[in-house]
């Protein structure tokens, strides 16, 4: 081998060698701009507004894109009527794609008690969401939220509504759509009593919707909102914002935005934080207060 050749290959390996160590600018960039976690919209904010016509359902996507979000949340009973009507779907879904805007889930209420105690009307219950995973696999969205209401003992309440969402969790696993649960209201308001459910339906497809302040269980009973939040968070395939919770004599709290998040964040939680306060007239701020708690955190994650 000639010298020429000798050093050309010589040069050749040292540059090689070096590539692993060089990251793409564009990389580079992609990691610095990333934001922690994302926000979206939960559709209950807007509700005065919807009740009172001032709004129309198929302009959430519209409104939320205007307040410079970009993911929603839907309610059931602003359709409940809708479910399996395709052309108004339809309208929905192209209102989203309008506005450049991403559907996440929906969340339903007023379908039965998925932890009834008595198992006619729990199956009945089941098949009542059927028809809203559906909805939500047509409008592109990755989860139903249900509500885990039952009674009896608190291991009679895990028992009935961990059967209840794991025959629905089956017809949700199917279609690709998680059915998770968000504490509110009764034990689904106790993290420790809704951590056991979601532990014994044992399903990758169920899990959690931690909410901020639904941590008053009943009768002047809460639930400490931080740790709440802490033990649900490993299920969480979302999370409900708000920006107050309850004190254990059943008074408003101001939620520590900056503290609740990164309890969220340390869980490696990277999704969305959907905003479930401030109302239509308070929506920037909403987002504002959210923009800055994530700004705050910046540095430590």
């Amino acid at each position: 081998m000639n010298t020429t050749r000798r050093n050309f290959l010589s040069r050749a390996a040292l540059g090689t060698a070096a590539l692993p160590f060089l990251t793409p600018p564009s990389a580079t960039a992609a990691a610095k701009t990333k934001p922690l976690f994302q926000i979206s919209l939960a559709q209950w904010t807007l509700v005065k507004e919807l009740k009172a016509g001032r709004i129309d359902n198929l302009e959430f996507a519209e409104v939320a894109s205007r307040h410079q979000i970009m993911a929603l949340e839907y309610v059931n009973q602003f359709f409940m009527d809708k479910a399996e009507n395709r052309p108004y779907l339809k309208q929905i879904k192209q209102r989203a794609s309008d506005a450049g805007v991403k559907s996440l889930l929906i969340m339903c209420d007023r379908e039965g008690r998925i932890g009834d105690p008595d198992a006619a009307k729990r199956k009945q219950t089941v098949e009542n969401h059927r028809k809203w995973i559906s909805a939500a696999k047509f409008l592109g969205c990755h989860s139903i939220r249900v509500n885990a209401g039952s009674s009896g003992t608190w291991d009679e309440q895990r028992d009935l509504a961990a059967d209840g969402l794991a025959q629905l969790t089956v017809h949700g696993a199917d279609a690709g759509i998680n059915v998770i649960v968000e504490n509110h209201g009764g034990l689904s308001s106790n993290g420790k009593w809704l951590a056991s459910v979601i532990r014994q339906v044992n399903h990758p497809r169920c899990g959690t919707l931690p909410d901020f302040g639904n941590f008053k269980i009943a009768n002047g009973d809460t639930y400490d909102c931080y740790l709440g939040v802490k033990e649900l968070m490993p299920w969480a395939k979302g999370v409900s914002v708000k920006d107050h919770a309850w004190d254990d004599q059943g008074n408003a709290i101001k939620v520590d935005f900056v503290k609740m998040i990164e309890i969220v964040l340390e869980t490696g939680f990277r999704g969305y934080c959907g905003i479930e306060f401030g109302g239509y007239a308070g929506l920037n701020d909403s987002r504002k207060a959210l923009e800055n708690a994530r700004r705050a955190l910046a540095v430590k994650f």
